[in-house]
């Protein structure tokens, strides 16, 4: 076998990356070699490969549905947005600059079409099958043309699509329908079906329209997924929550020890890598909270500040929103406080950057004895070392430099009192250092707190990837999707009016 899959989806969210993944997840376990790949990703969560790459999260969880070590050719472009109209593009992993929008689209998009196909191509030639996800939608009538992550990588590889949707939304019928309406003779002619995702209810409640929608469109439905609460897979574009909600969705189990540990986290602007504190509402006891108000720190136990693609715009949001004297206060009274990379830079007593804002020197909150100096070279690695006592790894992603001028020494970075920074992603996977870190936190915050001994974060995640696979094999036409897999889209799907311009 040498063959492959898109998974496009009618929106975003619509469920791309859990599908993706969990079709990985099922092959691998039918004895599969299998990869996933998506030649555009645009998201803040990124992970850093062995090799000094950075990729999308959501690939590096692919990855390990798969079964196999995350690589720069699973995702080739990586658009991490400065702001509302730019990003920074990374290509195999290394940054190579800034674009507006406008210009990515206008040319830069379409030139890099030939280096998707080529990683595409050397995947195929390594594994079984490669399944690609898309981004959006493969209707995004006006960038069609520079598409390169859709139809565009579908029709080079001439791989069978399957359109994923959202139920749960509503209008999931006429988003297949529209969705396939708007596309070429030629684009159209690759879309086998579609595939509903997070259904609540009665299956046959909903096959007379399954019924309709081949009568409308000649294709059929893949599977029905039903919704399924705390799958707690890493997400790319935004939180899976509102920043009035928990974390988790699911239920945990009680704590330990006599009394919960509170972790609020601060929702900056351009927060990335925010999945940083899976790790902690994974602990039995833990209870975690995204806020954007300072009197929601008042009853945090711990508060962190998380990673951001704009430090310096993080910095003054919270001085605007009136974080600062709360923290400061925090800090005053030996309360926990986390800063994990751009939040550790925060903390800092200064500044200089040239580089991502272009604001040049800026005062810190001060709460660290660190200087930060932005370069245009970004650090990519992944750090291995102890701390507390127990073995921690993590992974870096920055272009600020941390000049450490006191403190006690932790992990990249230092710790006063009841402050800790690093520029370490991750460390909190690592399940010894993460309890002895608990421990630390609940003493300062004067809580019965105690963590549990038996908690893995990674059992927790295969678990969970487990669990997509499962929704695939039990609820999708697996023989069916082997079969587009194995063969390609079938041959004679009907045109569907209007279509679009070649």
């Amino acid at each position: 076998m040498s063959g492959g899959l898109l998974v496009a989806g009618t929106t975003s969210d619509a469920g791309k990356s859990v599908v993706t993944a969990g079709i990985c997840r099922w092959l691998v376990r039918q004895g599969v070699s299998v990869a996933p790949f998506k030649a555009q990703n645009m998201s803040l969560n990124s992970f850093v490969t062995r090799e000094g790459a950075e990729i999308g999260r959501a690939q590096a969880m692919q990855a390990q549905a798969a079964r196999v070590e995350p690589t720069a050719l699973m995702n080739p472009v990586l658009l991490k947005p400065g702001s509302d109209r730019s990003s920074q593009v990374v290509l195999m992993g290394k940054p190579v600059g800034e674009m507006s929008a406008r210009g990515y689209h206008g040319g830069r998009q379409e030139a890099l079409l030939g280096t998707v196909v080529d990683c595409l191509e050397q995947l195929r030639s390594s594994y079984d099958a490669v399944i690609c996800e898309g981004a959006g939608s493969p209707a995004e009538i006006n960038l069609r043309r520079t598409d390169i992550v859709n139809m565009g990588i579908a029709r080079a590889a001439r791989f069978p699509v399957v359109v994923v949707g959202d139920i749960d939304r509503g209008g999931v019928f006429a988003s297949f329908f529209g969705t396939t309406a708007l596309l070429s003779k030629e684009d159209q002619e690759l879309v086998a079906g579609y595939l509903v995702n997070k259904f609540r209810g009665d299956v046959s409640l909903l096959e007379p329209g399954l019924d309709m929608l081949k009568g409308l469109t000649g294709r059929a439905t893949y599977g029905v997924l039903p919704f399924a609460h705390g799958l707690g897979i890493d997400e790319e574009d935004g939180l899976r929550v509102s920043l009035r909600g928990a974390v988790r969705e699911s239920e945990v189990a009680p704590p330990v020890g006599d009394e919960v540990l509170r972790v609020a986290v601060c929702a900056i602007p351009l927060m990335s890598n925010f999945t940083d504190v899976d790790a902690l509402a994974a602990e039995p006891g833990v209870v975690v909270r995204f806020v954007d108000r300072p009197e929601e720190l008042v009853d945090a136990d711990l508060v962190v500040i998380p990673g951001t693609r704009g430090t310096v715009a993080a910095l003054a949001w919270l001085r605007r929103r009136g974080f600062e004297s709360a923290l400061r206060r925090r800090a005053a009274e030996g309360r926990p406080i986390l800063g994990i990379c751009g939040g550790f830079q925060i903390l800092g007593e200064h500044i200089e950057d040239e580089i991502e804002s272009r604001e040049g020197a800026v005062d810190g909150l001060g709460l660290l004895p660190v200087r930060v100096r932005f370069r245009r070279e970004k650090t990519l690695t992944r750090p291995v070392g102890r701390a507390l006592g127990e073995n921690v790894e993590g992974y870096e992603i920055h272009h600020g430099v941390a000049e450490v001028l006191g403190g006690e020494p932790f992990l990249d970075g230092c710790r006063v009192g009841g402050v800790w920074g690093t520029h370490w992603h991750g460390s909190l996977e690592s399940d010894a250092f993460r309890r002895a870190f608990l421990r630390a936190v609940a003493a300062d915050a004067g809580r019965r707190f105690v963590p549990a001994d038996d908690t893995s974060f990674g059992a927790l995640r295969e678990e969970q990837l487990d669990r997509l696979g499962d929704l695939i094999e039990e609820h999708a036409d697996t023989s069916a999707l082997l079969r587009l897999i194995e063969t390609g889209a079938p041959s004679g799907l009907p045109f569907i009016a209007p279509g679009a311009p070649s």
